[in-house]
């Protein structure tokens, strides 16, 4: 057992022999960069093909890379290697979730990591790795989650007196609204469409309840997402 530990923590070899102390050091300076990336793209961001997945994994990146550099520094065989591993790896469909590939990633280092006997390298590339994704999941990094549903309805005789009452049952649904879009018609009334950050949206069909309870306003439709302006 003892020679088991030994040679789990203390196989890593030749040159490229590295730490846990720096192996460690590196995986955070990278998260650290990775997440400026990451920052600096959404804050500058103006397209509407924005993606969550994509954010993350420009933070996760430089991690699994800077580990992959770490595992071929002072070995070419280990660096043509590696090349010979993506030139094998073939997949039938087509990986559309760049999150996705970031796993393909990860799973390649780690296979590379324990190939060449680097173990304490791929355990402590692990372990930095998996708390890196799980951060992104408890921080929800790279969300532009502004509203959680869109509601369409239309107001009919009293506009001043129906748009009041509308307001005020948004305000008891709703922690954040933002009235969209906004179209008169000629004798039919006024068509509104509002964002909405709702303050539980599993009680979206007791709000689309009220609504319909509520004179003056008709044509309702409410629709709720996950994500704004994901794709």
């Amino acid at each position: 057992m003892e020679n088991w530990v030994t040679m789990l923590f203390d196989s890593d070899y030749g040159s490229a022999s590295h730490g846990v102390e720096t192996v460690f050091f590196i995986i955070v300076l990278a998260f650290v960069i990775g997440q400026f990336i990451g920052w600096v793209y959404g804050w500058t961001h103006k397209g509407l093909s924005y993606s969550q997945t994509f954010v993350a994994s420009l933070v996760v990146i430089p991690v699994i890379v800077s580990i992959m550099m770490v595992l071929m520094s002072g070995s070419i065989i280990v660096a043509f290697g590696l090349l010979a591993v993506f030139a094998v790896v073939r997949f039938r469909n087509v990986l559309k979730d760049t999150r996705d590939t970031t796993f393909i990633l990860w799973a390649i280092l780690e296979g590379l990591a324990v190939g060449t006997m680097r173990y304490s390298t791929s355990l402590v590339g692990a372990l930095g790795i998996a708390l890196v994704f799980v951060y992104l999941r408890l921080t929800s990094f790279g969300s532009r989650h502004h509203f959680d549903a869109v509601l369409s309805l239309r107001v009919t005789g009293d506009l001043v007196g129906g748009i009041a009452r509308l307001k005020q049952i948004l305000k008891q649904h709703s922690i954040r609204m933002k009235l969209a879009n906004e179209r008169r018609l000629s004798d039919e009334g006024l068509d509104l469409s509002w964002r909405l950050l709702l303050r539980n949206p599993a009680r979206c069909d007791e709000l689309q309840w009220v609504l319909r309870q509520t004179d003056g306003l008709e044509n309702i439709s409410l629709f709720l997402r996950e994500e704004e302006l994901e794709i």
